[in-house]
């Protein structure tokens, strides 16, 4: 498991001058295209967003009043806080903020090679064998062995299919909650067999 903090990771401003992005990880590191991709993007203003053909995204507002998200004809949703939004890269998007900036959690998969689930969670986390994944602290104190520390809210950890358990079977306890408050968020990222 690999820690890390939001507000340490390097910042690569979008082309388009709208936000910013910071990257938490792209798998296989070091590879010209990833399997799967996690980053934390702020979006500063309403306009495009970048299409990733092949691949599926999943949206979660971690902060701000919300991101309206609209393909003429095809797609129109709106990013609440906490709740977790699927759809597909290859859509031409335009974000509409609905309150002042916003700051997103993204999880890119490649289609057909990756599969990737996201859901908010309070209680432990035991992600299962062979799948990767991303923890993300939302709010309140968290305990993982890989940190050393507790986490708190835009802190977390990534893993790529840990080895011991066999695939699909629980693995071993990832985070546990330190506090009642405690709210977060896990991508849970299947190969696809």
């Amino acid at each position: 498991m690999h820690p890390f903090d939001v507000e340490h990771l390097t910042t690569s401003q979008w082309r388009n001058g709208g936000g910013a992005t910071r990257e938490i990880v792209a798998w296989p590191v070091g590879d010209e295209e990833f399997q799967w991709r996690a980053s934390v993007a702020d979006i500063d203003r309403d306009g495009p967003f970048s299409a990733f053909p092949g691949v599926d995204r999943t949206f979660t507002l971690v902060a701000g009043d919300g991101v309206r998200l609209t393909a003429p004809g095809t797609f129109d949703r709106t990013a609440r806080v906490g709740e977790p939004l699927a759809f597909s890269g290859d859509l031409e998007l335009t974000a509409e903020r609905r309150g002042g900036a916003c700051r997103v959690l993204n999880i890119m998969v490649r289609r057909g090679r990756r599969a990737a689930r996201v859901d908010r969670i309070t209680g432990p986390l035991v992600p299962p064998g062979g799948h990767a994944g991303v923890f993300y602290v939302l709010r309140g104190h968290w305990r993982t062995d890989a940190a050393g520390r507790p986490l708190t809210a835009g802190q977390g950890v990534w893993w790529d299919e840990p080895d011991g358990a066999p695939d699909g079977a629980p693995g071993r306890e990832a985070a546990t909650p330190l506090s009642p408050d405690a709210v977060g968020l896990w991508a849970d990222i299947a190969p696809v067999r």
